[in-house]
């Protein structure tokens, strides 16, 4: 059995990471096919999408505590296994707006699995040596799928149809399952145990606004990008438009996490802290009101790379500050708290008031993600000390 440090480890790591994230690169596709093709209203269509991701935030904060004290193996493969079926399911279900409660339904069973599999998976990411580095490069994973997944899914929509799309998330799901079950790493290395074995001490303060940051940074990626196939067909861009920009998206999202662990002792987390929320509202207003295809494909190809590439060192700071792992294996659910609520607010924000609103949405959430980085700012000279002492 490989350790989690192992180049085998790592890769087994970096299978987990990439289908519990599969919301990640998915969520246009996700959106756009449940109102094209099922005929859902944008509410329905996030509605969906966020109680999906709101069991991962549930199931996250169930297993966190009890991290320790179950088998990590047998979590992670029997949670995607019950992804993989619930989605299976889905796509046997009529292509229509009469599938809406069935559908709903199955989509909460695949978030359990889902938040099961991807809170252990997380928490042995934040055991290894280096979280930051290790998280960098499972997302460059994750970028080779969003890579797949806008390259052929719309076209294997397109001629098989939208049930597909449930079809290749079940195959996604079905073959971390198998994976996993075969191959999932033993617990690290033993300085890592002991770290986590430690007496629970009460967090600093600065780890709870970092939090914060993550989920205000996770809502607006999941409020925006969501809606980013629907906001090209409204602006009038053809299809084939769109398509190049989800996949030139795909390819840049190969490029963050790579970034992110080769400037890692190059950049201050709280640096990248800054510059992330900034860029961030920037993108989202250009995004959801340029009539003009050239600005809109820009901000749209980058911008999930923004929230992949901040996140990296914050996942870094977060693992520095809690030592023993428990905020890290909690990191599910302090991004589905953002993501899962972002597609249900964005729907109703298009519903009400369009889909230019959602660049001002953006842009509110992301002074507050600022506000909360000036909080940590402040608490973390007293966190870094009482680290020093321990």
């Amino acid at each position: 059995m490989s350790n989690s440090n192992s180049f085998g480890g790592k890769v087994v790591l970096s299978i987990g990471h990439v289908a519990g994230m599969i919301d990640m690169v998915a969520l246009p596709l996700w959106i756009g096919n449940l109102m094209a093709h099922y005929g859902f209203s944008p509410v329905q269509a996030g509605l969906t999408v966020t109680l999906f991701l709101f069991s991962v935030v549930v199931a996250s904060t169930i297993i966190a505590p009890i991290f320790d004290r179950i088998p990590h193996r047998a979590f992670v493969a029997g949670g995607f296994a019950v992804a993989a079926a619930a989605f299976f399911a889905v796509s046997r279900l009529p292509v229509d707006v009469s599938s809406l409660n069935l559908l709903v339904g199955l989509h909460i069973v695949a978030g359990l699995g889902t938040g099961i599999a991807l809170s252990v998976t997380h928490g042995n990411i934040g055991r290894t040596e280096n979280p930051h580095r290790l998280f960098g490069t499972v997302n460059v994973a994750l970028g080779v799928l969003g890579v797949f997944f806008f390259a052929a899914l719309p076209q294997l929509v397109e001629h098989m149809g939208a049930d597909m799309m449930f079809v290749v998330f079940a195959a996604t799901m079905g073959f971390a399952a198998v994976c996993t079950a075969l191959f999932f790493p033993a617990a690290a290395t033993p300085k890592t145990i002991q770290q986590a074995a430690a007496p629970k001490a009460t967090p600093p303060r600065a780890v709870w606004f970092l939090i914060g940051v993550v989920i205000c940074l996770t809502f607006n990626q999941a409020m925006v990008f969501s809606f980013l196939e629907r906001i090209g067909a409204e602006r009038g861009f053809a299809t084939e438009q769109v398509n190049i920009v989800l996949v030139a998206l795909g390819f840049v999202n190969l490029l963050p996490g790579a970034l992110a662990a080769i400037l890692q002792k190059r950049l201050s987390p709280l640096f990248v802290g800054f510059c992330g929320p900034i860029l961030q509202a920037i993108l989202a207003v250009t995004l959801s009101n340029s009539p003009v295809f050239l600005p809109y494909a820009l901000a749209g190809t980058v911008y999930v790379s923004i929230v992949i590439f901040t996140h990296t060192f914050l996942f870094g700071l977060l693992a520095r500050l809690e030592t023993s792992g428990r905020a890290v294996s909690a990191t599910p659910a302090m991004m589905m708290i953002g993501s899962c609520t972002g597609p249900a607010v964005g729907g109703a924000i298009v519903s009400g008031f369009g889909y230019g609103a959602l660049g001002v949405a953006a842009t509110i959430v992301s002074v507050m993600a600022l506000s909360l980085l000036v909080a940590v700012r402040a608490q973390l000279p007293a966190a870094e000390a009482k680290l020093q002492a321990a």
